[in-house]
């Protein structure tokens, strides 16, 4: 209520509030909060009316309940965020962004440009460049550089970082994964090197521990055969004298196991850890276990440039790797070529992590999705929790619930309000985007539930997607009764 008070605009709610009954009070404040704070229709600021003097009303009878006192207790807790919301301070910030929205590259050619609540995904280009990053790529841009000479110099570079023999920077781990098929199947043999993806009289085989990925595209393209492992028992039985690769999607202490077979077979392995920085732990681990080939993502939480990835292992593979790569003309790697500014970049982004205080972003990012779940709780009926994904895309997490058959609102509905809304709000709620049409058969239907991923919002967002989240629950309630 003092929250309330000092607002320019707000009621005087203790005059209102003399002499009403304690649950009245309760209700009486909420229908004032959401009648001064839902000011942010569809994601257009508007101004709020000129202060009047205020008018008594009768709220109904309500019965002495938990629940009530429930609401009253999460009506408190967010109203330090309503508040927020509800100054013209806030109000003139998402003015302003939305102008700069509006009116910028993506507009001019009938794009939409998004508060991404969903996370590093591709489709959504992935995260947003450091400073840091952008910086280096700019410094890069200003002068040539011979590209063998960058990619070995990155490749030390790496080296250094991780742990590794050596590695170097590709565009994507898709393209660190073709690459390092080519280079366990050709072993940087020039004659080998142009045949592909012709690959007879090679080794072709490449055992999927793991099963099948969307991905393993990318072990086709340059002539991989696949065999399938689903665990590491099944792993012994796989591996044949055509076997060139190992490809495991896992990427914990199951990659130990699967070493104490691959090493003794002499058949290299290749884990893919595209999105598990951070923490920069794992940036260092898999040279730890003695690992042949490992690849990072650049583009998702590394925060680097959104085409661009790196393979870390041994030299003799990166070599070999780089053998079958840009700038060699003939090279079926030729397609994924990495520019300079690239390279540099992705070396910033890994400088970067490596001194990195994660705690205090992991506090940043929690706080921003604890903010998010104050406000969506106000609704009658919302419920929240937070977790951490263990393994891959590891940040403070928001899952949203609520009864769709009494709110006449499905998760999916939902999304696409926000979707449509401006600004527009992309949230996880379990649909296959950006999967191949003809995959989506094979895998099982994901569960529908409305998820906030932390890490790509930027700072005040959070505000806004909470508050247009709790807008559309809010309305689809009222449209019950």
């Amino acid at each position: 209520l003092q929250l309330c008070l000092v607002q320019r605009h707000a009621l005087e709610l203790h005059v209102i509030l003399s002499g009403l009954h304690p649950i009245e009070k309760c209700q009486a404040v909420k229908k004032e909060f959401f009648r001064q704070f839902a000011f942010v229709e569809n994601g257009q600021a508007q101004d709020f009316p000129p202060c009047q003097p205020p008018k008594a009303f009768a709220m109904p009878a309500v019965a002495h309940n938990a629940p009530h006192r429930r609401s009253f207790l999460k009506l408190a807790v967010a109203a330090p965020l309503l508040a927020t919301l509800a100054t013209r301070g806030f109000a003139a910030t998402i003015r302003g962004g939305a102008r700069q929205l509006a009116g910028g590259v993506y507009a001019k050619i009938g794009v939409r440009p998004i508060i991404n609540a969903h996370g590093t995904m591709t489709y959504l280009s992935g995260s947003l460049e450091l400073t840091q990053v952008k910086e280096a790529m700019a410094a890069a841009a200003r002068q040539f550089v011979d590209i063998f000479e960058l990619q070995h110099a990155a490749g030390r570079r790496l080296a250094e970082l991780s742990g590794a023999e050596y590695g170097m920077v590709t565009t994507g781990a898709a393209a660190a994964m073709s690459l390092a098929a080519a280079a366990a199947m050709t072993g940087g043999d020039s004659d080998k090197i142009w045949q592909l993806p012709d690959t007879t009289g090679m080794k072709d085989e490449i055992v999927m521990l793991g099963g099948r990925t969307p991905f393993d595209s990318a072990l086709r393209l340059v002539g991989g055969k696949l065999v399938l492992a689903s665990t590491v028992d099944d792993l012994r039985a796989a591996i044949t004298p055509r076997t060139a690769l190992v490809y495991s999607g896992f990427y914990d202490e199951r990659v130990v196991d699967a070493l104490k077979i691959t090493k003794p077979a002499g058949v290299p392995l290749l884990v893919d850890a595209s999105a598990t920085i951070p923490p920069f732990e794992n940036f260092t681990k898999h040279a730890k276990w003695g690992v042949d080939l490992y690849t990072f993502s650049g583009g998702k939480g590394l925060c680097g440039p959104q085409c661009s990835g790196v393979l870390l292992g041994r030299k003799d593979l990166i070599e070999a790797a780089m053998a079958n790569s840009a700038p060699w003309e003939g090279a079926i790697g030729r397609a994924m070529k990495v520019g300079k500014e690239e390279i540099v970049g992705v070396l910033a982004a890994i400088e970067y992590w490596a001194t990195a205080d994660l705690a205090a972003l992991t506090r940043e990012w929690q706080g921003r999705v604890e903010r998010i779940a104050k406000l969506v709780e106000t609704v009658p009926g919302v419920t929240s929790e937070i977790n951490t994904p263990a393994g891959s895309n590891n940040y403070p997490t928001l899952t949203v619930n609520w009864d769709e058959a009494h709110f006449g609102l499905t998760v999916s509905q939902c999304a696409d309000l926000l979707d449509a809304g401006e600004p527009r709000i992309v949230v996880s709620a379990g649909k296959d985007t950006s999967v191949v049409p003809a995959l989506k058969k094979s895998q099982p239907p994901r569960v529908k539930k409305l998820r906030i991923v932390s890490m790509t919002l930027q700072p005040g967002e959070e505000l806004i997607v909470g508050n247009r989240i709790r807008q559309v629950l809010e309305q689809a309630l009222r449209a019950r009764r």
